[in-house]
């Protein structure tokens, strides 16, 4: 952070928000800030909640110095994770903490005004029961399972979500809380959630969620990257030479999606006799020792492998998280991911990369999408303009 960022009050915040006391002394060392100007932005903050005393430091001989740290609890967020056959709605601190949720099956075919029903639904039994009220809402995160322009919140010709192109989610949900609310694709939200609360230190990670399609979350230097319009990661069509003549929902043929996602897996292990709907299936044939199921799962890790080996080489990440519902597979899926990458990978490229199954697992986008929540609401430019700035 620039000096002129850490002179405002919402950057003084920033340094505080690890959680560790401090003295107004300690703060004006470490940011070069006189002790007046160091007492101005505390008061600031105080005012806002958003920080509060805490027990005294040890005493160096003289009067102990009253140390002040950051309170996650002045406000909470509301993180929503959509998927195409889920729905999640939870509350958490201003540390991403869990403090109430509520899940139910949902079709996102049902279209957004359904949607956007449930989330406010949902808001408004889990904040009482916590003793928040609307106003205490710092900010809202939403994942979606489909493309997202970031800048205005709207899904943009998402193929799975009929109905859904160009709604204006934030619109929709302001117009009952009045908090910012930023919308993403759900693997975006899910490799934040990734980073944020499994891989403290990383700083280029690729995070490919396996589900009914397929895509990727992309960190480099520590920042999530979407490409000019909200589609990078969007590995999920990109050709493979093995699905040349397999039509793919997206219209095009010989994408990875087509023989390597949970929906063409639980296709290809029909029968006649035994019809498979749901990726969650195929996990559990496979955890049931059924080989034809294994053998699928481990083949769409070595077909994901080749195109996470491109990927390698373009992006040199330290770490590949594999998650989504295929995940729950893990020890088949990421063996075939870890055979192709590192056979095929030059070896700069592989020597210290890590592939693991995701740590953050079900949790993942519910955590990212109030990660992206919290940042927003506690930016500089936020806690400036509260502040009247």
């Amino acid at each position: 952070m620039n000096g002129s960022a850490i002179s405002t009050a919402g950057g003084l915040l920033q340094l505080l928000r690890d959680g560790r006391p401090r003295t107004r002394a300690k703060l004006a060392q470490i940011t070069g800030l006189s002790r007046p100007t160091i007492t101005q932005r505390i008061d600031q903050l105080l005012d806002l909640g958003l920080i509060a005393p805490v027990e005294d430091a040890a005493s160096t001989g003289g009067r102990p110095s009253s140390q002040i740290a950051f309170n996650p609890r002045a406000r909470v967020v509301l993180a929503a994770d959509l998927g195409a056959l889920h729905a999640r709605v939870a509350v958490t601190d201003l540390d991403g903490e869990l403090l109430a949720e509520v899940s139910s099956p949902r079709d996102i075919a049902e279209g957004p005004e359904a949607a956007m029903t449930w989330i406010l639904r949902a808001a408004q039994t889990l904040l009482p029961d916590l003793g928040y009220t609307a106003d205490h809402v710092a900010g809202i995160g939403i994942g979606v399972p489909g493309p997202v322009e970031f800048s205005t919140g709207r899904p943009i010709n998402p193929p799975i979500m009929p109905g859904w192109d160009r709604f204006d989610i934030p619109a929709a949900i302001r117009a009952e809380i009045d908090a910012p609310v930023l919308v993403d694709n759900d693997v975006n939200i899910m490799a934040l959630g990734e980073l944020s609360t499994s891989w403290p230190g990383v700083t280029d990670l690729i995070f490919v969620k396996v589900a009914s399609g397929i895509g990727a979350g992309v960190i480099s230097g520590g920042t999530l990257r979407r490409g000019a319009h909200g589609a990078a990661g969007d590995i999920g069509h990109v050709a493979l030479a093995r699905a040349a003549d397999t039509p793919c929902p997206c219209g095009n043929r010989g994408c990875i999606e087509a023989v390597a996602s949970g929906r063409a897996l639980a296709r290809a292990l029909s029968t006649p006799e035994r019809r498979i709907e749901r990726p969650s299936e195929v996990v559990a044939l496979a955890k049931s020792g059924d080989v034809a199921a294994i053998q699928a799962i481990r083949q769409a890790g070595r077909d994901i492998g080749e195109v996470l080996t491109a990927c390698v080489s373009l992006m040199n990440p330290s770490t590949i998280v594999i998650g989504g519902t295929m995940a729950q597979a893990a020890e088949h899926l990421v063996a075939g991911v870890r055979e192709v990458v590192y056979a095929r990978s030059i070896p700069l490229s592989t020597e210290h990369l890590t592939i693991a199954p995701s740590r953050a697992a079900a949790n993942a986008a519910i955590l990212g999408a109030a990660q992206l929540a919290i940042d927003a609401a506690l930016s500089p430019e936020r806690i400036t303009a509260a502040l009247g700035g």
